[in-house]
């Protein structure tokens, strides 16, 4: 038996208790510190409704049927369908149990919240469709990508990191300045400034009507007649950088975006696109951000481009003499009518062609190894070898006798001799 010599705690005394000197907590004795709750590494849940309602538009839009408007312009067409009954205006709601059809086939389900970092450079439009034919964004991505949306835009000249996802809920929800994300820039503009002027605009500055919140603005360095400003803002208003250091004297002549929020352009190449990992983006959003998305990382993720499973086409059927039917493809393919199963060849007209006869096997009269140019031994030639006949040579495969009393070459008799 093994004795515990650990120290025994001492037993407190009468009259005293650990709550306080009268007592514990109840009669004025002091509540003992409760341990902070440890925090938790795990992504917040965020679970969908089914029966949440959104319109029709919306839904076709994030099943990558097309814009909204092409959406609307379907409907007006008669080419969707709710539940069997074709639709006639936009203006319906839908829930993820409801069937919708459009042209006659169902549509795809709804894929996983997705997002993507793309490093846009200059000469590209962020729209999908470009009255003047100029290239877009959406045409140099890859054909592997789902339709995805740009969350804000960048004009032509500007370059950096562009965000692109396939929720529209999620693109419409970070670009509010409610989200409070702050979007950086590297600024290269021709003129000269001091750091005293770029702090006014923590205040916010007025151009031409328009009121800009706070900007933070560094100026990095001096470069010739240029100078390089790095500037954050959270409201993102059409041409805010270049009207609002238009009013401080300076002329832009380069913007590159390098932050969205918790994103960053980093290392990605030029033209390059990378996907954020669902995890990540749903630690990046909270759970305030992603309910008010609406956003579903519960949903599969499904192929796209030439990888993605298609329909399979109907195939035509023909009638026979007989007065059966049968598919295209089944005579080619060996299926119920007489076809050769194991080879997968069709047994049709094959009574109709000729029969090639099989050549003739020469018989052998043994498997031996000939040497090249060697002749083979006839039959008389064999039968005079083996009845031992004059002019019959002796064969190569037979030796001489050996006289007896002689002993083979090399023997231990020769040797003494």
């Amino acid at each position: 038996m093994v004795e515990n010599r650990s120290p025994k705690a001492k037993s407190p005394k009468f009259g005293k208790r650990p709550g306080g000197a009268k007592g514990g907590p109840g009669r004025g004795g002091k509540k003992p510190a409760s341990k902070p709750a440890a925090k938790s590494n795990r992504a917040p849940v965020v679970s969908v409704d089914e029966t949440s309602e959104e319109r029709i538009a919306k839904r076709l839009a994030r099943a990558g049927v097309g814009s909204r408007r092409d959406a609307e312009r379907m409907i007006a067409e008669g080419r969707v369908s709710l539940n069997g009954e074709v639709l006639q205006s936009p203006a319906v709601n839908v829930t993820l149990k409801d069937r919708i059809e459009v042209d006659g086939a169902p549509i795809r389900a709804i894929e996983r919240t997705r997002l993507w970092l793309y490093h846009k450079p200059t000469g590209l439009v962020t729209t999908h469709k470009d009255p003047e034919g100029r290239p877009t964004v959406f045409e140099k991505l890859p054909n592997t990508m789902p339709r995805v949306m740009s969350i804000g835009r960048l004009d032509i000249n500007t370059e950096g990191l562009l965000l692109l996802t396939n929720d529209g809920g999620l693109a419409r929800t970070l670009e509010l300045p409610s989200t409070g994300w702050l979007r950086r820039y590297r600024v290269r503009a021709h003129g000269k400034i001091e750091q005293a002027e770029l702090d006014k605009l923590q205040e916010g500055i007025a151009v031409d009507g328009v009121l800009y919140g706070g900007i933070e603005a560094t100026l990095d360095r001096v470069q010739g007649s240029n100078v390089w400003i790095t500037m954050g803002l959270r409201e993102g208003k059409n041409r805010e950088i270049k009207n609002v250091l238009g009013a401080l004297g300076l002329e832009v002549n380069r913007l590159i975006r390098t932050s969205y929020g918790p994103f960053q352009l980093g290392d990605t190449p030029e033209g390059g696109v990378s996907e954020v990992r669902s995890r990540l983006l749903r630690e990046q959003l909270g759970e305030r951000l992603a309910l008010a998305a609406g956003a579903n990382f519960d949903a599969p993720l499904l192929k796209h481009g030439p990888d993605a499973e298609k329909p399979e086409r109907p195939r035509k059927e023909f009638k026979k003499p007989d007065g059966r039917t049968e598919r295209a493809g089944d005579m080619k393919r060996g299926r119920p009518d007489g076809g050769d199963n194991r080879g997968g060849k069709s047994s049709f007209g094959e009574d109709d062609k000729p029969q090639r006869k099989p050549a003739p096997q020469r018989n052998r009269g043994s498997n031996v190894w000939m040497a090249p140019g060697a002749r083979p031994v006839g039959p008389e030639k064999a039968s005079r070898k083996s009845s031992g006949k004059p002019g019959a040579k002796m064969g190569a495969g037979k030796s001489k006798p050996r006289p007896a009393g002689r002993k083979p070459r090399g023997s231990d008799a020769d040797r003494r001799r």
